[in-house]
């Protein structure tokens, strides 16, 4: 609701004039009263001083009004004296409520402008909006922070930007029995972090668009699948957590959902890696199912847990994973995530990110693939 204006606003000097002739007081009568000189009453009753909060106290004593009712005077003469507030403050704070706007512009997602219409219309075309005042959304299979909750507008604007940068990529067409391929040729590189550089190439080869981008501050989400097309899958991934263990299940995690068709009708909203939530969607399942599965075979691991539990010790482990070809952060990320803990040989869950990088197209971490 708009705050009504009045037609005419007078200097509060004008009721401090009215008040003198009702009790016919002179200026120097009230300055002797004020104990202050005549010249601050003769200002202000010419508009040429404003009243302090020191002389609405003085005021409103001398008068029984209080020191509000001549504060409010002054401040409405002193409103009244600016000129009306352009229209485009309004709309710059409904841009900035609804879209995560200054880390857009710092990330060169969003040219500035300080052309308001220009701005909108950035953002119009950046999610594919007829109108600003449309709500932006995006068909997806995304693996975040909480389940059953639409995504925020931080996590939309990160998928927007994986579908932007996908759409840039040249790649063959997708094949599911390629990709099925391509697992294989995958679970091939689970001995080393540096062997993520291969990722890319090999599902661009299947047909599948990836792309790594820097999450938005607070956005809380993984990785996700989404389809420029019914047969044109992208993967998108923000390496949200540096971790061996965790790159891979979200990777595998977003093939399945590949495989599966999953995102193309509709969001199908996923848990955070390390969350104790259990998902009750039969994508997720087996999704989860299918990535814990790439990361450490499920049967060896059951055996594995069952023959040495509860003592877990290193030599164990890096036996273990020796034995399957496994970079031992794997075992421990899926011993981790079996047992509910998230302290069990952590130095093992070595950092893949800077391995990966050089050798994507990649949006954040200072690097940029405009």
């Amino acid at each position: 609701m708009n705050a009504r204006v009045p037609v005419e606003v007078f200097p509060p000097g004008e009721f401090l004039r009215e008040e003198l002739d009702s009790r016919e007081w002179s200026q120097q009568e009230l300055a002797d009263i004020l104990g202050r000189p005549p010249r601050l009453i003769s200002e202000i009753i010419s508009g040429k001083r404003s009243i302090t909060p020191e002389t609405a106290k003085g005021l409103g004593e001398a008068f029984g009004t209080g020191a509000e009712y001549w504060m409010n005077l002054e401040s409405l003469y002193q409103l009244s004296k600016v000129k009306p507030a352009d229209e485009s403050v309004a709309r710059r704070a409904v841009l900035y409520s609804r879209f995560p706007v200054r880390e857009m512009v710092l990330r060169g997602w969003i040219k500035a402008s300080e052309n308001l219409d220009v701005l909108e219309q950035r953002f119009c075309e950046f999610f594919e909006l007829k109108s600003i005042d449309m709500e932006p959304s995006l068909s997806h299979a995304a693996r975040k922070t909480g389940e059953d909750v639409p995504p925020s507008m931080l996590q939309l604007a990160w998928l927007f930007r994986v579908r932007a940068l996908a759409k840039q990529q040249v790649v063959g067409s997708y094949s599911r029995d390629n990709l099925i391929a391509a697992v294989s040729k995958l679970s091939a590189l689970l001995s080393a972090p540096e062997e993520a550089r291969h990722v890319s190439r090999i599902l661009n080869d299947a047909g599948v668009r990836v792309v790594f981008v820097e999450a938005l501050p607070g956005s809380k989400i993984d990785g996700a699948c989404l389809w420029l097309s019914d047969d044109c899958p992208v993967i998108g991934m923000s390496l949200r957590f540096d971790r061996i263990d965790n790159f891979w299940f979200v990777l595998r995690h977003e093939i399945e959902h590949v495989l599966n068709g999953d995102g193309k009708d509709g969001g199908v909203i996923d848990t955070d890696v390390g969350g104790a939530a259990v998902s009750t969607s039969k994508a997720e399942i087996l999704a989860n199912e299918a990535a814990a599965n790439f990361c450490t075979p499920r049967l060896q691991m059951d055996d594995f847990i069952a023959r040495v539990q509860p003592y877990f010790s290193e030599q164990r482990v890096l036996l273990f994973a020796q034995r399957l070809g496994l970079h031992p952060g794997l075992v421990v990320g899926q011993l981790n995530r079996r047992l509910g803990r998230n302290d069990l040989l952590k130095r093992h869950q070595v950092k893949i990110r800077s391995s990966l990088i050089p050798f994507a197209d990649v949006d954040g971490w200072r690097v940029s693939s405009d």
